[in-house]
């Protein structure tokens, strides 16, 4: 909360700076008056300003992780959201001024953004060196576990415990094995907490923060293995780095004091880009709702004239970390197209009725989707979902499948743009490759990417 508090402190400091800018050079230039009298808008202005600026750090994500800051990042993001924030306040509150010259609009934005760094940099420098200091001293430190047992973890531990790295933070509750030996190098310093697989259970019986992942050469293939038990686990996971991962970058400066290690990061895409995919997805899937109705009305009744049968289709799908929900099309089949048991639709198929080709082609079955987007089941972009039949057969062939539940699924991918729809578990096997991709990638000028492909792919009628 001490950030908060800070924060909302330099807020309230830099908005009265404005205030007295406006009061005593804005209008003494204008009117020719001096007179400082702060009024009620001010006293608005007090309440409503910070909880904008506390609203834009929490959707930047910035009070995540309060004890392990860097110092000049915190710098270069305090001046990029003060900047992106003073333009929004310009418009808001500067601009509606009555000024002498126009020149004043530049000196009252140039008075806030630069009175808003300053007091917030300086509040947020002082917490992190104070904070820098206390993990230094001792006096905070962090619950961690060291995955390893021989010679890399030994000599890692020795060196993060040793008189000139003894300020890293850790404590160090024990070790986790990754094979079944007797006897470990590491034991004569920590306490053996078990084997890598009982790892979930470790981490939420004793409060684990931080994994360093330290395993010798020849226990690499437990590598994944390690890592899916560690997936969605709230700890930081670091491990020791080989030289390709130096050379290509992976490792941080900021963990370069002495002992380089790699950071896995877990999170596909910032939070602020996360809320603003999520805003997209609400707003364009109920614009679409609205201004297709008229399309929606006509898909709705060639349906019903050309086949008997209902209008929509629904059916269960596995969507995010693994709920299943129905999912909703305009029916392009014939009614009880699989009766006698799961079946993929293949460019043939004699159950597709002759209206829901037309459809297809142009994808206005997937069309009622955009509610599923509007309830949350689903994304506008991301892997297609599938059935928990078909789920569990690609899996069976590429177990990393489930890697798709960490995002909603979506109308659109890459994997539809790049291949189109799957007749077999081979093509969705196939597939998938650039789902994974999508993920790896996740960003919202990649969503832009695909979404324009998409439009090209329905317009020329490019769809099966």
């Amino acid at each position: 909360m001490k950030y908060q508090f800070w924060d909302s402190i330099a807020a309230i400091l830099s908005y009265t700076t404005l205030f007295v800018f406006r009061k005593l050079v804005v209008e003494a230039e204008k009117f020719g008056l001096s007179h400082l009298e702060f009024t009620q808008s001010y006293y608005i202005g007090l309440l409503m300003i910070p909880i904008f600026w506390l609203t834009v750090y929490h959707i930047t994500d910035f009070y995540r992780d309060i004890y392990r800051r860097s110092r000049l990042k915190d710098l270069f993001y305090t001046f990029n959201t003060s900047l992106l924030g003073s333009i929004f306040i310009f418009f808001a509150l500067i601009l509606d001024d009555s000024v002498a010259s126009y020149t004043d609009y530049y000196r009252g934005f140039l008075v806030y953004f630069s009175s808003h760094f300053f007091f917030t940099a300086l509040f947020r420098t002082l917490l992190t060196t104070r904070t820098a200091y206390r993990i230094r001293s001792g006096n905070i430190a962090f619950n961690s576990i060291m995955i390893g047992s021989n010679e890399k973890a030994a000599e890692l531990y020795a060196k993060l415990e040793s008189e000139s790295n003894r300020k890293t933070g850790h404590n160090f509750v024990g070790f986790v094995s990754v094979d079944n030996n007797i006897r470990f190098l590491l034991e004569k310093n920590l306490e053996h907490l078990g084997n890598h697989k009982a790892l979930p259970g470790i981490i939420r019986e004793k409060e684990i923060e931080e994994v360093i992942i330290a395993i010798e050469s020849s226990e690499h293939h437990k590598m994944e293995e390690v890592l899916n038990l560690l997936e969605e686990k709230p700890v930081k996971i670091k491990m020791i780095p080989d030289t390709y991962d130096i050379i290509s970058g992976k490792v941080r400066m900021e963990s370069m004091r002495s002992i380089p290690l790699v950071e896995i990061n877990h999170q596909l895409m910032p939070v602020w880009q996360m809320v603003l995919k999520r805003i997209f997805d609400v707003v364009s899937s109920a614009l679409v709702l609205i201004l297709l109705s008229p399309l929606y009305l006509t898909v709705m009744l060639i349906t019903k004239i050309s086949d008997k049968g209902p209008v929509f289709f629904k059916q269960k799908r596995v969507g995010f970390q693994g709920k299943e929900f129905y999912m909703y099309k305009f029916r392009s089949m014939v009614v009880d197209a699989e009766e006698n048991g799961p079946q993929l639709s293949s460019e043939n198929d004699e159950r597709i009725t002759p209206w829901g080709k037309i459809m297809r082609k142009y994808r206005l079955d997937e069309l009622p989707q955009f509610y599923n987007v509007l309830t949350g089941d689903m994304s506008i972009v991301g892997p297609r979902p599938e059935r928990k039949y078909y789920m569990e057969l690609i899996s069976q062939y590429a177990p990393h499948y489930r890697y798709l539940q960490k995002v909603r699924p979506g109308i659109t991918s890459w994997g539809m743009v790049k291949f189109g729809y799957a007749s077999n578990v081979d093509e969705m096997v196939e597939r998938l490759k650039y789902d994974v991709i999508y993920i790896e990638n996740m960003s919202l000028l990649n969503d832009i990417k695909i979404l324009i492909y998409t439009v090209i792919i329905v317009l020329q009628g490019r769809g099966k």
